[in-house]
């Protein structure tokens, strides 16, 4: 009995999480990230291009990768924000949250893999994805539980950088590091209109910020390591 009672509550919670925005506020979010899965995907197309002449195997990879959490993140963004059945929204919700985390780790691809590549970047590589894995496991089962704890892994896991500082001083351009941490800043910054509810239209404020985070990481990747 206790448990069916816990099962609704649940339930509330999520559906409650699912309806918090106008129907003017999720098309804001659609069109937003829509047009970041737009981007995401030519950005992908212009990197690869690049890599290819290059032929350079390390950043074909790598650049693929990060492409690839680029689209993912914005193209499930876009979608939960677009459907109204509470089954699918969850589905796309999850999705969108658990990109999160493979869009970080994807960024740090590219970095660790080409320009560090030593001891460094095969440990901050192997630490960003394992947190990414983890992280998405936590919010396929969690998700509504510990989205608080959730946002603030998103910081701690883009921060990581810190533990590596010095040598990634030594080996990454001042100005790649100039659009890295101003892509930090853009998406560090929009979190307090993401927890600003009471804002209307804090969520596709928020989007507009992670849209400027990930142009500006793209633009450090495009200028510095192709």
């Amino acid at each position: 009995m206790k448990n069916l009672e816990n099962e609704k509550n649940a339930l509330k919670t999520q559906a409650h999480s699912l309806k918090s925005q106008t129907l003017g506020e999720e098309i804001a979010n659609s069109i937003t990230h829509g047009i970041g899965a737009g981007l995401s995907i030519a950005a992908l197309v212009i990197l690869a291009v690049l890599a290819s002449r290059r032929g350079d195997a390390w950043r074909i990879v790598s650049f693929s990768i990060y492409g690839a959490t680029l689209i993912l993140l914005y193209l499930s963004s876009t979608l939960y924000h677009s459907f109204v059945n509470s089954k699918i929204k969850n589905f796309f919700r999850i999705l969108d949250h658990s990109a999160i985390y493979l869009l970080i780790a994807g960024t740090y691809t590219p970095v660790t893999l080409t320009l560090m590549r030593g001891a460094w970047g095969w440990t901050l590589f192997g630490l960003a994805w394992a947190m990414a894995i983890g992280g998405i496991i936590i919010t396929a089962l969690l998700l509504d539980k510990l989205k608080a704890l959730l946002v603030l892994s998103y910081v701690v896991m883009g921060l990581l950088v810190v533990i590596a500082i010095k040598p990634m001083i030594q080996m990454v351009p001042k100005g790649m590091i100039a659009w890295l941490l101003i892509g930090g800043a853009c998406y560090i910054l929009g979190i307090i209109f993401y927890l600003w509810k009471r804002l209307p239209y804090h969520h596709p404020i928020w989007h507009l910020f992670v849209l400027g985070g990930s142009i500006s990481h793209f633009l450090g990747i495009l200028f510095y390591l192709t």
